[in-house]
């Protein structure tokens, strides 16, 4: 028994049921697991829960790092690698994330969900950025820089609703919107648009 197991099990259940199990016993139940040896590895449903987003991104990072190309891309260009096989990894169990959408309604319920998702994509981030500084496709600003995380986790958060929502064939309209997301992202932080955004709210302030 392992964690995979109990994951694919939750996910089982959900697709089987349209519901998740109310109770530990009965996800149990369904793989002939005690429910004592359940919290060796988990300490609640919820926790299933993060550990299934969680799972998908650190199979998109792991394949990605196996890659010697990739360890050769720009910042801009491991981005958009990510994305892509994130979205792929995600497509392999789509009827349950497709399930999963009713959480975006729900503040609290969606960001507690995706909490340790979140938090590995922050750090994943974060080196991310600090590439894009060497390589000068990122511009480090004073008391903005620290921000650019929260910039790219809704960016991730964009491109996730729009791919559970898109009809396209292959999901071809993703892919696009993936690479438009990404370049303008880059374009703002990498370049003086910001710079020249930022100085014209300045200016307009001062007018005030």
């Amino acid at each position: 028994m392992d964690k995979q197991k109990i994951r694919n099990a939750y996910k089982l259940y959900l697709l089987e049921n349209g519901k998740a199990p109310v109770s530990v016993y009965l996800l149990c139940k369904t793989i002939d697991m005690p429910e004592s040896d359940f919290y060796g590895f988990y300490s609640s449903l919820e926790a299933v829960e993060r550990d299934i987003w969680l799972g998908v991104f650190e199979d998109t990072v792991a394949q990605l790092k196996a890659d010697e190309t990739y360890h050769q891309y720009n910042a801009q260009e491991k981005l958009l690698s990510f994305y892509f096989l994130w979205v792929a990894k995600l497509r392999e169990d789509r009827s349950y994330f497709l399930l999963q959408k009713d959480i975006f309604h729900v503040p609290l319920i969606y960001r507690n969900k995706l909490s340790t998702f979140k938090a590995a994509f922050y750090d994943f981030i974060s080196e991310l950025v600090k590439e894009g500084y060497v390589s000068t496709e990122i511009k480090e600003r004073k008391f903005i820089s620290e921000h650019y995380v929260h910039g790219f986790w809704v960016q991730a958060m964009f491109v996730l609703k729009y791919w559970l929502d898109d009809s396209s064939a292959d999901f071809e309209l993703t892919d696009a919107a993936i690479e438009k997301a990404v370049n303008l992202s880059f374009q703002i932080i990498g370049s003086n648009t910001l710079d020249s955004i930022l100085d014209f709210g300045k200016f307009i302030f001062m007018k005030k």
